[in-house]
């Protein structure tokens, strides 16, 4: 078995395509498939490129989604997974989140980790 994708949950179109579309700019990834109506996108590394072996990511809609908060909080929804992507230089790769549309969150409990947030509130960690 091989994990084929990770699938971030989102709020119905046009909240799939912003996503998909903020992951793409982050990345450098491309968006190679989308389901009918925008309610699902699929991102993969582009041919050639040396994360092509990773899983891809998919962005799919979910009408009674609700944003996660991060740390969690008693009564509120949790994150229930994360990305972790690894950086060489980690303000450069801040700079870099922060230009595609993430947010810096408040908590950032390691120090060479930063915890950012993408456009729909979706913790990731941009790792050294």
């Amino acid at each position: 078995m091989r994990i084929g994708a990770v699938t971030i949950t989102a709020a119905p179109p046009p909240h799939t395509r912003e996503l998909a579309t903020f992951y793409e700019r982050l990345l450098g990834w491309q968006i190679v498939d989308e389901g009918p109506k925008g309610g699902w996108f699929q991102l993969h590394p582009p041919e050639g490129d040396a994360d092509r072996t990773l899983p891809g990511i998919n962005i799919e809609s979910d009408q009674e989604h609700n944003p996660p908060v991060w740390p969690s909080k008693p009564g509120h929804q949790n994150a229930t997974m994360h990305l972790d992507i690894n950086v060489d230089d980690l303000d450069e790769a801040v700079t870099r989140a922060l230009q595609a549309g993430a947010t810096l969150a408040d908590n950032q409990p390691q120090p060479q980790v930063r915890v950012m947030l993408d456009p729909h509130g979706n913790p990731f960690c941009l790792c050294r």
